[in-house]
C-alpha cells in the first residue's frame, strides 16, 4: 500500500477502532481470495458480504426508499426520457465500460466521476431529483461509480463479464421495456418488468440482451452494498481514488 492509503487507513481505524476495515485490509491480503468461482473475473472482492447473486431489493432499509422513489416516478421517468431521446439524441453516447466500447450501448449520465451530471438535470428532472434526494443524499450511492439511463438498441447484446468487484451492488429500475429482453446473473435469466427495479451483485458473471425491436432503456444506480460499514465505505473511496489516480484515470 502507498504511504496516502496507510495514512488514511490509519485515520479511520482512530475514528471507528481497530477492526473496523478488518474486511477492506484483509481483501488486500496477498494470496487470500474467497469467492465464487462465477466471479473469477472480478478484481476485488471483499469477504463477509452476502455471495448472493440476486437480492430482494426491497429488503434492506438503507436501499427501499430510492427503490420505492424510482418506483413510483416511473411514469414520469419514462415520458422525460423519450422526450429526451427524440429532441436531444446527441446528450447519449456510447456507453464506455472498463472492458470495451458499444455502440449499440448508449447512454445518458446523470451522476459520474463522483458528483451528479447538472446538465441532466433539465433533460431528466424526475430521476435527477430521486436520485438526488434518495441517493446522493444520504450516501447511498456509491461514489466511485455512476447513475446513467442504460439504453440497449435492437439486437445488442452485453457479453458475459464481471464488473470489478462485490461491495457495491447495480440497481435497474426498468424504464422502456420491449419483448425480447433479458438480463443473465450467475446463470440465472430474469426479464425486466417495467416500473420495477432489479437489484443485483455484478461481481458475478451477467450478461444483457436486447432481442426485441425497439430500444430497452432501464436507470442504473450504483449502490453500496448494503452490508458494508461507514469507515469501510472510506476505505474503499481512499484506496480506489488512490488507485485510479496511480494508473493516470483521475
Amino acid at each position: 500500500m502507498t504511504p496516502e492509503i496507510e495514512n488514511a487507513f490509519a485515520a479511520i481505524r482512530a475514528e471507528f477502532g481497530r477492526e473496523s476495515i478488518d474486511r477492506v485490509e484483509q481483501m488486500l491480503e496477498p494470496g487470500r481470495d474467497e469467492r465464487h468461482p462465477l466471479q473469477k473475473a472480478a478484481k476485488w472482492i471483499m469477504p463477509g458480504l452476502s455471495p448472493t447473486p440476486w437480492h430482494d431489493p426491497y429488503a434492506y432499509a438503507e436501499l427501499a426508499p430510492v427503490v420505492h422513489a424510482l418506483e413510483a416516478g416511473h411514469p414520469a421517468i419514462k415520458k422525460e426520457l423519450e422526450a429526451a431521446w427524440t429532441a436531444r439524441r446527441e446528450a447519449f453516447s456510447d456507453y464506455e465500460h472498463y472492458l470495451t466500447r458499444q455502440e449499440d450501448w448508449q447512454a445518458l449520465h446523470l451522476f459520474r466521476k463522483g458528483g451528479l451530471v447538472e446538465e441532466s438535470a433539465a433533460l431528466a428532472p424526475t430521476a435527477y431529483r430521486v436520485l438526488k434526494e434518495f441517493a446522493v443524499d444520504t450516501d447511498t450511492i456509491c461514489p466511485l461509480l455512476e447513475c446513467h439511463f442504460s439504453t440497449l438498441l435492437p439486437a445488442a447484446v452485453i457479453a458475459p463479464h464481471c464488473d470489478l468487484w462485490n461491495f457495491s451492488i447495480n440497481l435497474h429500475l426498468a424504464v422502456d421495456i420491449p419483448d425480447g429482453c433479458s438480463l443473465t446473473v450467475a446463470g440465472e435469466r430474469r426479464a425486466w418488468e417495467e416500473g420495477k427495479c432489479l437489484l443485483f451483485d455484478y461481481s458475478f458473471e451477467h450478461e444483457a440482451r436486447n432481442e426485441g425491436t425497439r430500444p430497452r432503456t432501464c436507470l442504473l444506480v450504483d449502490l453500496w452494498h448494503p452490508q458494508t460499514t461507514v469507515p469501510e465505505r472510506r476505505a474503499l473511496v481512499a484506496l480506489i481514488t488512490e488507485i485510479r489516480r496511480l494508473m493516470g484515470d483521475e
